[in-house]
């Protein structure tokens, strides 16, 4: 388990990947940003003037990382478009000096109590998502994105990602067979996926939709999230199992490729745009390389 990811073994599992899917199973988008698909999409929503948030929660070292995802959220998430951050800190000053915005651009900060632990965060995260869009998300944007703050935009994202509800495949494990998904296993877990159930594994660093779905998803997650604590049960994706449960039950009408989730993988080649960079690896091996030298 990394910082609530499941680690894979990927020895002889790692299947080929196919010539680009552009349809889910189930008949919706899955979205690679430079496709036709996309262009018509970003197209179907150019003149409409809608609102849309994106979410991040920094609590404790995570804060390091705000103003860099800030900033390139400024050049490349929506860009030209209405949007808001809503950014839930136990440390309001983190966000010293504030970021220029562009016109039509929001920033809002929602305090929260301090969550030491990546555990206890990920055990919280769907509570704080729930509480933050019945008040005041729910009445200010029409569609919210939820994030990890440890990352940065690279490359444009824009109306392509806009749907009822919408999950990004996980970078690591994206055209590999079914039985190397990290699905919760143990029946005793709400999170529990059996063995004829799944299509996909998203990741839970990048997910969103319009709010009402969003409420509903965050909202069902928390309660089976507060079941299996007072049984004294844990997923072993932590969030992200439940996050994968509900999908399950509750298909995305838009499917996001790897392009919008990305961190180290096998897959380099095969996802030539990487639009949303995960940070945390890279900083571990900066943080190491920076202790190697002082020993030096």
């Amino acid at each position: 388990m990394d910082r609530g990811r499941v680690k894979t073994d990927k020895t002889g599992v790692r299947a080929a990947v196919q010539q680009t899917p552009l349809e889910t199973p189930w008949g919706a988008p899955l979205v690679w940003g430079d496709t036709r698909n996309s262009a018509w999409r970003r197209a179907k929503f150019a003149q409409r003037e809608i609102r849309t948030g994106l979410l991040a929660i920094v609590v404790g070292t995570y804060a390091k990382f705000i103003h860099r995802f800030l900033s390139s959220a400024e050049t490349y998430f929506l860009p030209g478009k209405m949007v808001t951050y809503y950014i839930l800190t136990d440390n309001p000053r983190s966000l010293d000096p504030p970021i220029q915005l562009g016109p039509g651009r929001q920033l809002k900060v929602i305090p929260v109590a301090e969550l030491p632990g990546w555990n206890r965060l990920a055990h919280r995260r769907m509570d704080l998502l729930t509480e933050a869009i019945r008040n005041p998300i729910g009445s200010e944007v029409v569609y919210i994105f939820c994030a990890d703050i440890d990352q940065e935009f690279m490359a444009p994202v824009g109306e392509e990602i806009l749907g009822n509800l919408v999950a990004t495949l996980h970078p690591e494990l994206y055209g590999m067979p079914r039985n190397a998904f990290p699905y919760e296993i143990e029946e005793s877990s709400s999170a529990c996926v059996q063995e004829d159930e799944g299509d996909y594994y998203y990741t839970s660093e990048l997910y969103g939709g319009l709010v009402s779905e969003m409420y509903k998803l965050s909202r069902a997650c928390s309660l089976l999230i507060l079941q299996d604590r007072a049984n004294g049960v844990t997923a072993r994706g932590l969030e992200e199992s439940y996050l994968n449960r509900y999908l399950i039950n509750n298909r995305p009408t838009c499917v996001l490729s790897p392009e919008y989730s990305w961190w180290d993988s096998a897959l380099s080649a095969d996802v030539p745009v990487q639009r949303l960079v995960s940070l945390g690896r890279q900083c571990e091996a900066e943080d190491k390389q920076k202790r190697k030298e002082h020993r030096c």
